[in-house]
């Protein structure tokens, strides 16, 4: 398989702050690679290098086979960027949103109204095509933004957390336009602070700590990093929890909650015996939910705290990158 992005020994700092500590990453074509990190953590600065907004202090990048560096312009030609931020023009229509992006891409005038037609019928906007992108919904504002990103036809595509603030139906109807074009063969790199996101959508997913890659591989193979999960244990009693505890002494408590965490592979066979230690020891138990390593498992064990960290709030200062 071929790599779409090679990245080795990517550094970058902000005056005295280092925000990205020798990245190391490749991206097979075709695939969708996920940047997973907290918000502010410098998941947009990357995506600003390898799409040749700005430049790193050290590294070897090689964007769809060319040399970032040496060929900026062939990189630029092979690549679109869906930034955090919307770049349609509210004041223009859907229709010239993208027949604008067609000039900026030198199409001639009948090319631009075709594919600009084509990406509109893609994209469920064609209804819309001639009402300004002031009146269009979050959701169809972000449609339109990818669909103005596509208007060159870009084999490599960034998207820099493209579903942030979208509600959960624009959120899926953005995934099912991204998984079509991965099916296409677009390549995608994707950065996002949605751990569902990140699990629904991406071939590989790495976890950025302190500037470093601290976790790469499938979902699967992250949540393999995890040790089992646990059985949620809810009481009713103050009483019931402490002989819970005494019974189950593998258990973390939550005495605000009646709560006890027992560890737990989740395995019929362990989920067994553990109930028949609730049931000799004549527990009282109100509620019992059954929890397996997850993606939020995944980062807290390797970062140490969540992806909302409130500590994290800036690319430039931040030092998780």
């Amino acid at each position: 398989m071929t790599s779409a992005i090679e990245v080795r020994g990517l550094h970058k700092s902000y005056g005295d702050q280092r925000v990205l500590d020798g990245i190391d990453l490749t991206v097979t074509t075709g695939t969708i690679f996920s940047l997973l990190g907290p918000n502010g953590a410098g998941k947009t600065t990357v995506v600003k290098i390898l799409s040749t907004l700005i430049t790193a202090d050290a590294g070897e990048i090689r964007i769809d086979g060319t040399d970032l560096h040496r060929s900026p312009d062939d990189v630029r030609a092979a690549i679109s960027v869906t930034g955090q931020f919307s770049a349609v023009d509210g004041l223009l229509t859907g229709e010239e949103n993208l027949r604008m992006m067609a000039d900026l891409h030198h199409l001639d005038r009948s090319e631009g109204r075709r594919r600009a037609a084509e990406l509109l019928d893609q994209f469920d906007l064609a209804a819309a095509a001639h009402k300004p992108a002031m009146t269009y919904s979050g959701g169809m504002k972000r449609r339109l933004d990818l669909a103005m990103t596509l208007v060159g036809e870009p084999r490599i595509i960034f998207l820099d957390e493209p579903t942030t603030g979208l509600d959960p139906r624009s959120r899926h109807s953005m995934w099912g336009i991204i998984r079509g074009l991965v099916a296409g063969g677009v390549t995608v790199f994707l950065t996002t602070q949605y751990l569902e996101e990140a699990d629904q959508l991406a071939d590989r997913i790495a976890v950025l700590d302190h500037g470093r890659l601290v976790a790469e591989g499938t979902t699967e193979e992250l949540k393999r990093l995890v040790p089992g999960g646990h059985v949620r244990l809810r009481f009713t009693a103050p009483d019931e929890l402490a002989l819970a505890e005494r019974v189950l002494p593998s258990g973390q408590a939550d005495h605000s909650a009646l709560v006890l965490q027992v560890p737990n592979d989740g395995r019929v066979q362990s989920l067994r015996e553990l109930l028949a230690r609730i049931d000799d020891a004549s527990l009282e138990v109100d509620e019992l939910t059954v929890h397996t390593p997850d993606l939020d498992d995944v980062f807290f064990a390797v970062t140490g705290h969540s992806t909302t960290d409130p500590a994290t709030t800036s690319d430039e200062k931040a030092t998780i990158r």
